[in-house]
């Protein structure tokens, strides 16, 4: 099959490779569309510690079902499918406790095996999800994203009756506003990037201020009481250490963003009891892809509308100038 091969950091190119037909409660997806993210960015700068180069990365997968393996039921020959890449063990105590996206030996797929940058990828039959009719490959293939979001609502118990605040208007902080607003919730919004966060305001959250001017605009629409919950999508260190001052006493703040193995954030401490906030993390999603299918396809989640499009087999000069000018797109889709 054709695919598109990291043989090193920097080291991009489309190539045959093998097609691993599906063995026994697998199946072999013919991919339509393959959204691009920070992590394979990682992947294609040499950052990423779990990658043994060569790899074909890609994980937020779109496709048509195409083969099936031995002992499979409910899925057919044909059927718009999303793949779940991230694959627990079953065994070890995240698991057994239903939080298998903190496997202790998670296996993600273009990570650990072949991913969605290539004509086929082949996946447990356990991790495909049927996509609603109507909906298109470039707009499924935001369910990985979108269910980071709902990860994230959920971790935070997001609610009609909260005033929400985002830290960041990338990709991932797109799916959040609009994930909350599903859920009822206000949402206000802020970025460093005055291009998010206009498309950010263009779904309806309303744009503070980023940098010193962030804290006192959270405490004039709060009536200086702070946020009830505020959800961190940046990696920034200091956008996570504001958190505490950002969020109210008795409120709830989730991370999400991700940081470089080693890298410390400081709160003060005394805020720990004087505030009584939760401080959460939130890594990727377990049991969120139907919520975030169903709400691509009724309409609730809009933000794949910022995607570019890209054919799959100009990747490499793609990765290039997104490596080069990351700015260049809000979020790059693959298409076959």
């Amino acid at each position: 099959m054709r695919a598109v091969v990291m043989d090193a950091p920097g080291q991009i190119r489309v190539t045959e490779s093998e097609l691993r037909r599906p063995s026994p409660g697998e199946v072999l997806v013919q991919v339509n569309a393959a959204g691009i993210c920070a992590g394979d960015m990682y992947i294609y700068q040499g950052k990423n510690p779990y990658v043994i180069f060569p790899v074909i990365a890609g994980h937020e997968i779109a496709g048509v079902v195409t083969e099936i393996g031995n002992g499979v039921s409910g899925i057919t020959v044909g059927e718009p499918v999303v793949v779940e890449p991230f694959i627990g063990c079953g065994h070890c105590y995240p698991c057994r406790v239903g939080k298998s996206n903190c496997c202790a030996n998670l296996h993600i797929i273009g990570v650990h095996s072949p991913g969605g940058f290539a004509e086929w990828v082949t996946a447990p039959a356990s991790h495909i999800h049927p996509v609603p009719a109507g909906l298109s490959p470039v707009f499924a293939s935001f369910a990985e994203p979108v269910a980071i979001g709902v990860q994230a609502c959920r971790r935070g118990q997001v609610t009609q009756d909260d005033y929400l605040l985002v830290l960041g208007c990338g990709p991932i902080g797109l799916a959040i506003i609009e994930v909350a607003q599903a859920r009822g919730a206000q949402v206000a919004a802020t970025d460093v990037d005055p291009k998010r966060t206009e498309f950010a305001a263009s779904l309806g959250a309303t744009i503070l201020p980023s940098g010193d001017a962030l804290l006192d605009a959270v405490m004039n629409a709060t009536h200086g009481e702070g946020a009830p919950v505020v959800i961190e999508a940046t990696g920034n260190i200091k956008a996570m250490e504001s958190t505490v001052d950002l969020v109210a006493a008795g409120g709830r703040i989730v991370i999400v963003g991700l940081l470089p193995k080693g890298k410390m954030v400081s709160f003060p401490g005394l805020d720990f009891t004087r505030k009584e906030m939760t401080v959460v993390g939130s890594r990727a999603s377990v049991n969120c892809f139907p919520e975030a299918l169903n709400l691509l396809a009724g309409g609730a989640i809009t933000y794949p509308r910022v995607a570019t499009e890209f054919s799959m087999w100009d990747a490499p000069d793609v990765f290039a100038e997104l490596n080069s000018n990351p700015g260049t797109v809000h979020k790059g889709v693959l298409v076959i």
